[in-house]
């Protein structure tokens, strides 16, 4: 028997707990926590210093521990029922997609994404796009869809943060070890390794192609570090959003010719291909190209393809769509288009932009052009897009432009803490899992007593302040400092969260517009608050790492410090930690620049009200009895005044509404009802209808299946 090099690598695991190795290499564990705890319970302190990573763990976990475990009952019982729950999904009949679309054969749909945030031991992913592409892939296998998934391994990840003494952000790249992931070398039906070939200027890159098993449906990664690619062109997939224009165009210039490639040669034919946003649009090309190859025209081969493919579009301002300026275009397809039969104008009319600067291939343009199915990200969002785009579509009204919208969701089991799912086993049923996103199974949400879902949810507080301290320990430590000796952070206090990307327009400062209110928000006698902030900037953002740095040294001023703190290196695991245990989620981006917005939705699923601006996915939510909204519902001309407006309505709102709301009219055991009463109203409203089944759901019977019956057969 020949034995897999992953296999050589572990630390030998005794028989009766062998098939931990088998689970390790499936992300279906990244959403089971009861999964995760089969590694953790063998040696937590292990599993710490390997960021939660089974893999890495395997390898470097003692014998002895492993020996103990298969050995002990109450490890055994555990690991048993993990392996039966493991197998019975993966061997699942009664589906969604066989229940609701039992007489569909012979669809398959291709996903491509720039990014996806799986679990923070794959660090490949940037922020909010890349966690919703995760949570995509989740949705698609717990759903049973024909689904495979495509993108960019990235080596060196997006970076990691780190903040010098004054809080200026720093970026660290650490290479991935393969050997310390779940990826397994892509092969094709005939067993050979699968390489894939794209041609660029003067030159041929390859790029090799692995396979990460994500329950039920494989997500497909290339990466271009190998042999015999240039030092330059290794670099390419290195990091994600990295380099200049030319690095960037030939990004994307392998992501979506060499995906279809990749999908070709592992003997994939998918009926609807789907583009996460404009970085994959290229594929649409390569489409064509097949076609054109078997002999009918460019004309003919669009029309063909439009009807295969869908488009989602997640930037609301114009300067965050990919366009490149013509002579680089030039440069990366004057082969190419011979191969559509195409002139160069007529190539580049495709997806001609006109640019204050001049005229671009604009990649939001092509997507859009090349595909019958296009949405945005919740309502709002599709009204900014149709006006964005408008100009495409010349003789329509803005209400006419054909981009509709589709809210984006949250894949519950990642996002919900363990504590909660069990209180929701309890309460809701035995099947509410099966039905996450049926408003009447969540109306049982009210059912649960208010001192049980209290004490609950201060318990996951509790978790987070201590979470954060380590952080910040974990800091000071890398600073060679010693850590504040003021209090940080203290149970009982109403505390607020805010942790995304440090863009300028989500405005992370604004609550510090007026300090001395602030101050006295932070500390008054008997209604302090206490608020956490995470986030990174990009790496070329200095207005958004001067927002940062603004943060860090607010929170060691007289009035502030140890009320605020900023974590460093913002991920998935201080995600979670946040959004479970904060008691108020705050988001306040300058409308109408969110898009969508999903951390806000993980935070009302576990019970977390949210204060936010009436931008992105808010709008649909809000009803007046499950949060706070911000300011009005209007436009602004002057950008000053609408922050200060903003500012003193948020002031308003923690001062007058929520901390009055969360510290009075208490019952004999100390509980809020009121405030229960809001945490309950938020779970009850927004975990349905912001699921990631719903929003899935929605994208199968609005895009997907009317994508895949176009297809001529």
């Amino acid at each position: 028997m020949v034995r897999l090099e992953h296999e050589i690598l572990f630390t030998p695991i005794p028989e009766r707990i062998a098939r931990l190795r088998e689970l390790a290499y499936n992300l279906w564990w990244t959403w089971h926590p009861e999964a995760q705890d089969l590694y953790r319970q063998i040696d937590p302190d292990l599993w710490e210093l390997d960021y939660h990573n089974p893999v890495d763990f395997l390898r470097d976990v003692r014998q002895r521990k492993l020996e103990e475990a298969s050995a002990n009952a109450g490890y055994l019982k555990l690991y048993d029922a993990v392996m039966k729950s493991f197998d019975g999904y993966v061997g699942a009949k009664k589906t969604w997609f066989r229940k609701h679309y039992p007489d569909v054969k012979d669809v398959q749909i291709a996903y491509f994404s720039a990014e996806f945030g799986l679990h923070e031991s794959l660090p490949i992913y940037s922020g909010g796009l890349g966690i919703l592409s995760g949570d995509h892939v989740k949705e698609a296998s717990d759903m049973d869809l024909p689904f495979v998934a495509v993108g960019f391994i990235y080596p060196q990840g997006y970076f990691r943060q780190r903040l010098d003494p004054s809080g200026w952000q720093f970026a660290e790249y650490n290479k991935m070890n393969f050997a310390d992931v779940p990826a397994i070398p892509a092969l094709d039906p005939e067993g050979h390794e699968v390489v894939i070939e794209v041609e660029l200027p003067g030159r041929t890159i390859y790029a090799k192609v692995y396979k990460f098993k994500v329950g039920r449906v494989e997500l497909l990664l290339m990466d271009t570090d190998i042999h015999p690619n240039s030092p330059q062109d290794r670099e390419l997939s290195a990091r994600l959003y990295g380099g200049d224009q030319e690095m960037r165009i030939s990004q994307e210039l392998v992501l979506g010719i060499g995906g279809v490639r990749a999908l070709r040669r592992l003997g994939y034919s998918p009926t609807v291909w789907h583009m996460n946003e404009g970085h994959s649009a290229f594929l649409v090309l390569e489409l064509c190209r097949e076609l054109v190859v078997q002999g009918i025209t460019f004309e003919e081969a669009m029309q063909q393809v439009k009807t295969q493919c869908v488009f989602t579009t997640h930037t609301p301002v114009p300067a965050g769509n990919d366009a490149f300026p013509l002579p680089l275009i030039e440069r990366f397809f004057w082969s190419y288009w011979p191969q559509l039969n195409l002139t160069r104008d007529e190539f580049m009319a495709i997806a001609l932009q006109e640019q204050q600067w001049g005229p671009t291939f604009a990649m939001t343009a092509l997507a859009l052009r090349a595909s019958d199915y296009h949405n945005g990200v919740s309502k709002l969002h599709g009204h900014v897009a149709r006006g964005m785009w408008q100009w495409l579509y010349p003789g329509k009204s803005r209400d006419e432009v054909p981009i509709t919208s589709i809210t984006n969701g949250v894949h519950t089991s990642t996002w919900l803490a363990p504590e909660l799912h069990e209180l929701f086993n309890a309460y809701l049923g035995k099947t509410w899992e099966d039905n996450l996103d049926d408003p009447k199974v969540w109306k049982k949400i009210y059912q649960i007593p208010d001192d049980v879902l209290w004490n609950t949810r201060q318990g996951l507080k509790s978790e987070l302040i201590t979470f954060a301290r380590g952080r910040l320990a974990a800091h000071y430590k890398h600073l060679n400092q010693n850590a504040p000796v003021w209090p940080v952070l203290e149970d009982g206090i109403l505390t607020l969260g805010f942790a995304r990307r440090f863009a300028t327009y989500k405005r992370a400062t604004l609550i510090f517009k007026d300090i001395e209110r602030l101050k006295y928000l932070l500390n008054r006698p008997g209604k302090p608050i206490q608020i956490i902030f995470a986030g990174k900037a990009h790496p070329k953002d200095d207005p958004g790492k001067l927002f940062i740095q603004n943060v860090y040294q607010l929170a060691q001023q007289p009035g502030l410090a140890g009320r605020i703190v900023f974590l460093e290196e913002y991920d998935m695991a201080v995600g979670r930690a946040m959004t479970q245990g904060v008691d108020v989620w705050l988001n306040n981006p300058r409308r109408p620049y969110e898009a969508s917005g999903t951390s806000g939705m993980k935070a009302s699923l576990n019970g977390a009200p949210n204060c936010s601006i009436l931008d992105g996915w808010w709008p649909e939510a809000y009803n007046g009895k499950n949060g706070w909204a911000i300011g009005e519902e209007r436009e602004y001309s002057n950008q000053d005044e609408q922050d200060w407006n903003d500012a003193q309505s948020l002031y308003h709102l923690i001062e007058h509404e929520i901390a009055s709301t969360f510290y009075d009219g208490r019952d004999a055991s100390g509980v809020p009802t009121a405030w229960v009463q809001i945490c309950k109203e938020a779970i009850a409203t927004v975990a349905p209808a912001f699921s990631m089944r719903r929003m899935l759901a929605d994208y199968v019977r609005e895009l997907y299946m009317p994508a895949a019956a176009s297809v001529t057969k």
